[in-house]
């Protein structure tokens, strides 16, 4: 390990991933141990137009003796070497050997026990293929996913034949660049140049996001059918995402209570097809990174993943060991775009936004809802009436 940019006590490794057509490629792990280690680890994969920054988090989990693992992926943030295209992959499973070499250097190397995945966007749709395909491996003992890129932001149109016939392009021309882009919107409502409290470095998270490729997006698509289908992911799963999507290309303030990047519902539709054991907590006024929210959110965020942590992992997070970070100023250091289709406006929330509530659902699997018709549960932890999931769903746009 050596020092990372955010300083102490931050360290960081890199992973020799050998060469592609662009030349050397590797992954960055950074590290922040906690004081009191129980032999607890937590690995988080950031989403699209991203790296890890959000040091906020890393401080929830080492206060409750978590050491806290990061992994800025091949050709993101840390890992973006010259001349690398920005973000690029052709297909999902490109990123399984530096999960695979950071899990081994959390649980081998370091000797942790257990380990929780955390994956926000894209990262939840990769760490999703991932906890699949390793299913029988005991590699991971619980997964959460942060608003997870389970379906493109667009109308049906869009999403089905016309990204059909995008993919066919991103086959042969993998890097023939898209005509359209992210938007500047989501950027605004983070960054604290604009309207948001979080500072980070633009270069590696640039405020309109870098170029769509036609190979990336048939990566995503390929991922994206394949999860749709149905996956089998033994761990228990919390997926977590805002009560309701922001779907205007140019700022309105309900961007700043509003997923602004992806459609909410996808992410509600889908959870039953990840497994037997699905927990969805919603959260009103939460952005796309439910972690860089208002703190009055991003704490009931906090408080239900440590609840969740504790009542589903075999051995849950200790009592912080002091102040509370969640709800502090948030750090100044050295998060996830998909691509979006004009649409309205949705409903802010407001102050009176009604609490996290509880409810169970137990339902039959199918297969419409998961291969090989295996019972599913779904617990189900949302701010406002509990219902059934598939009832919740609608198309975008």
């Amino acid at each position: 390990m050596e020092p990372d940019v955010l300083g102490p006590p931050y360290e960081r490794q890199t992973i020799d991933l050998g060469t592609d057509d662009e030349g050397p490629v590797v992954a960055t792990v950074v590290r922040r141990r906690a004081e009191r280690p129980t032999g607890r680890a937590v690995l988080y994969v950031h989403g699209f137009v991203d790296y890890f920054f959000q040091t906020h988090l890393a401080d929830f989990f080492a206060e409750r003796g978590w050491d806290f693992y990061a992994l800025d992926l091949r050709k993101y943030g840390r890992s973006l070497l010259p001349g690398q295209t920005p973000n690029f992959c052709r297909d999902i499973s490109d990123y399984f050997p530096e999960l695979d070499a950071a899990a081994e250097i959390i649980r081998k190397d370091d000797g942790h026990d257990t380990l929780l995945a955390m994956g926000h966007s894209t990262g939840g749709l990769i760490l999703s293929l991932w906890a699949d395909a390793r299913r029988d491996s005991g590699t991971v003992d619980g997964l959460v996913l942060n608003s997870p890129f389970f379906d493109l932001n667009a109308p049906w149109a869009v999403r089905r034949p016309l990204a059909a016939a995008v993919a066919r392009l991103g086959r042969r021309a993998p890097h023939r660049i898209l005509p359209f882009g992210l938007g500047t919107v989501y950027g605004e409502s983070i960054h604290s140049d604009h309207r948001g409290e979080w500072t980070y470095d633009l270069a590696w998270k640039p405020l309109a996001g870098f170029p769509v490729r036609a190979g990336w997006l048939n990566a995503i698509r390929t991922g994206q059918r394949r999860l749709r289908a149905g996956l089998d992911i033994q761990v228990p799963v919390l997926l977590a995402c805002s009560t309701r999507s922001f779907r205007g290309t140019r700022w309105h303030d309900n961007a700043t209570l509003a997923d602004a990047v992806l459609d909410v519902e996808h992410m509600v539709r889908y959870a039953p097809r990840l497994g037997r054991h699905v927990t969805l907590a919603r959260f009103d006024g939460g952005l796309h990174d439910l972690t860089l929210s208002g703190p009055a959110v991003r704490k009931k965020v906090f408080d239900e993943v440590g609840r969740w942590a504790e009542a589903f992992l075999a051995a849950g997070p200790t009592a912080p060991a002091s102040a509370d970070p969640i709800a502090s100023d948030p750090p100044s250091t050295t998060a996830d775009a998909a691509p979006a289709s004009p649409g309205p406006t949705s409903s802010a929330p407001t102050a009176e936004s009604p609490t996290d509530v509880k409810s169970t659902i137990g339902k039959a699997g199918t297969p419409e809802n998961g291969r090989r018709g295996k019972a599913r549960q779904l617990t189900r932890l949302e701010g406002g009436t509990s219902r059934g999931s598939e009832g919740a769903a609608k198309p975008a746009g």
